[in-house]
């Protein structure tokens, strides 16, 4: 496995958010809906959302009343979800932190009282470096807290498929993806108790994708 061109994985993110600034357009995810559900039902109002790419999803939460405090690898991807929340009148919800979230967190011990990510953990990590990541979030959120996040799982068409980067990860037209399964999933709960492992279609590809919902116990 070529750590390294994992790690470079982060300026191919770059670049491609400052060639597309809106690739992912401006409307919220799916993921995103279930997720507001999930953290009005539990009085959830102040999240971290890990890579936030362009921000469809934190601008979409901080328009529901919810503190976010979003990070990405990409200084391109924060600068224009800080511009899109002044422009919005939404920065008092948003905070937002350039962050390589293969290292630890910048945040004090129960910090948060819920964790988003729509696709981050299916980009180039290892499945180690998956379970370092985990265990941050479990530090830094409340007791009880929710950890929703999305993933590509072994369903998709795209699996398999393309240059083979170790693990569960193969590379097509420059991006490395992370495939899960439900069983990988299960395995990532450590320290938290499982609520539910959904599964869903998302774009016109479409992309195979499940929706975990985790609850620090």
């Amino acid at each position: 496995m070529d750590k390294k061109l994992l790690n470079q994985q982060s300026q191919h993110w770059e670049k491609s958010f400052s060639s597309k600034p809106e690739m992912f357009g401006s409307e919220p995810s799916y993921s995103a809906k279930i997720a507001l559900e999930n953290f009005k039902k539990n009085n959830i109002k102040h999240i971290i959302e890990l890579g936030a790419g362009l921000g469809r999803d934190t601008i979409y939460f901080a328009k529901n009343s919810i503190k976010v405090t979003a990070l990405d690898c990409s200084p391109t991807a924060i600068k224009i979800i800080k511009d899109k929340s002044s422009n919005l009148r939404l920065s008092d919800f948003i905070n937002v932190q350039t962050h390589d979230l293969r290292q630890k967190l910048n945040f004090k011990d129960n910090s948060f009282e819920g964790c988003y990510s729509h696709m981050l953990y299916c980009m180039a990590f290892t499945y180690s470096e998956l379970e370092n990541l985990n265990n941050e979030i479990y530090r830094v959120l409340k007791k009880d807290s929710l950890n929703i996040y999305t993933a590509r799982n072994y369903t998709d068409a795209d699996y398999k498929k393309g240059i083979h980067r170790g693990e569960d990860l193969y590379e097509m037209n420059g991006y490395i993806v992370h495939y899960f399964s439900d069983e990988k999933i299960k395995k990532l709960v450590k320290g938290f108790k499982n609520l539910s492992i959904d599964h869903f279609d998302e774009g016109s590809f479409p992309r195979k994708l499940s929706l975990v919902i985790n609850q620090k116990t």
